[in-house]
């Protein structure tokens, strides 16, 4: 895997997910990182992919761009780069926390549950594409002719960067359930172990990181775009989740059909189907991959065990029952996506909405429900921008940011070629 991982710590990388997903961060001697703090320009939210400063509501651009602090957690991650601990923490203003830091409003929506009784245990299964350079330096799809779905080995993985980031993974202490080869040819499936909401979300943020880094000593770009290829599968972020009670009990099928908490989860999540894209499909390149027939969360519907919805419910076994929403993708960042769920989830708990029938048909080319997500980026952050009830959950500073960013994000990709698009995003995602 390159230079070996040592272990003489003389420096700590203090990390931060933006609204972009990007692990935005400084290396510090690690003598500095133990003061607990450490200053960043709060206009770092402001910036777009292409380095624009943009106006975002609450990043300070006309007033200087003043200050923010990283708080960083006492407890240190374990990282894949030689000499080097991370540090994770929470971004707070003179009066308090920052409402655009996307640990905070899951932190929020963790407290939220909590204050209800429930502890929500989080499992994110991510999807990436790897690329390689061909002789003319334009990124392609990895050659990998042996591939197949559910493939394991070098015919899946020539080059063994899948082999590499599970030792990376292994060493960090990021609990990885299964890797696997995906349905193309390049493409490849990463799935987290059942954590805590906040640490499956570190643990996600960082895996993405370190995968892509990987990648790149290699000379490979590990890309979570979910569409990269126009005609080939997307990748997506499944969201799966479930509910504890003070005693430890997983609520969600206790006695192995859907409790009435879960009926209640599901019909919030349906409710909210619409404005819910603007936080999980959060890319022009998104809707590329939300379509009728495919394997991803168009439809406003559930069923169980039925992957061709977009909430599937696993009750086989009461231990590991759990609900899984399937609309997300890489691009958004794992805080924002694990938030969403829970607070449009806990909204149908605290009404206690009514949950409409399964789907029955095959998803494919029969579906029952006609509700599905927005045509485009514009038009979700339409649907975000008027589902009060939802901003109001997760955060309205947070979402006056996301949609002024993606409105702006729109309006610089409009008349680009699917290829220009791609483009755009892949050096980021």
């Amino acid at each position: 895997m390159g230079q070996p991982i040592m272990n003489d710590i003389h420096r700590t990388r203090v990390m931060f997910s933006d609204m972009l997903n990007l692990p935005r961060g400084k290396y510090v001697p690690v003598e500095v990182a133990a003061g607990g703090s450490i200053g960043f320009a709060r206009g770092a939210f402001a910036v777009s992919y292409d380095r624009d400063l943009l106006p975002v509501p609450g990043c300070g651009v006309y007033d200087g761009l003043p200050d923010m602090e990283l708080i960083l957690e006492d407890e240190r991650r374990k990282s894949w780069q030689p000499g080097t601990e991370i540090a994770l923490g929470d971004l707070h203003l003179e009066d308090g926390p920052f409402g655009l830091c996307p640990r905070n409003i899951l932190k929020n929506a963790i407290k939220n549950w909590v204050d209800m009784g429930y502890n929500p245990m989080i499992g994110l299964e991510t999807e990436a594409y790897v690329f390689q350079r061909d002789e003319d330096g334009v990124w392609r799809p990895y050659d990998t002719p042996g591939a197949f779905v559910y493939g394991t080995g070098p015919e899946n993985d020539p080059k063994g960067v899948l082999d590499d980031i599970w030792d990376a993974a292994h060493h960090m202490e990021v609990p990885i359930e299964s890797m696997n080869g995906e349905f193309d040819n390049g493409q490849f499936e990463l799935t987290l172990r059942f954590s805590g909401a906040l640490k499956a979300c570190d643990d996600a943020f960082l895996l993405r990181t370190m995968a892509r880094e990987i990648g790149l000593k290699k000379g490979l770009l590990l890309t979570f775009l979910p569409k990269p290829v126009p005609d080939r599968g997307g990748s997506g972020l499944h969201v799966n989740f479930s509910f504890s009670d003070k005693d430890g009990q997983n609520v969600i099928a206790p006695s192995g059909e859907l409790s009435d908490l879960a009926k209640q989860c599901i019909a919030g999540l349906i409710h909210h189907h619409q404005a819910l894209a603007g936080l999980l499909a959060t890319t022009v390149n998104s809707y590329d991959r939300l379509s009728a027939g495919s394997l991803a969360g168009y439809w406003a519907n559930w069923a169980d065990d039925h992957r061709l919805v977009t909430t599937r419910c696993s009750t086989g076994s009461v231990k590991s029952a759990r609900l899984e929403h399937r609309m997300a993708d890489c691009a958004t960042n794992p805080y924002q996506a694990t938030t969403a769920v829970l607070q449009a989830a806990r909204l149908g708990a605290v009404g206690k909405m009514p949950l409409q029938p399964p789907e029955d048909l095959d998803g494919l080319e029969n579906v029952r429900e006609k509700r599905h997500v927005p045509s485009g980026l514009d038009k979700s952050m339409i649907a975000l921008d008027k589902d009060f009830k939802l901003r109001k959950a997760i955060g309205e500073a947070y979402c006056d940011a996301l949609i002024y960013l993606k409105r702006d994000e729109f309006k610089r990709l409009s008349g680009k070629s699917v290829d220009e698009v791609r483009d755009f995003y892949l050096p980021f995602i």
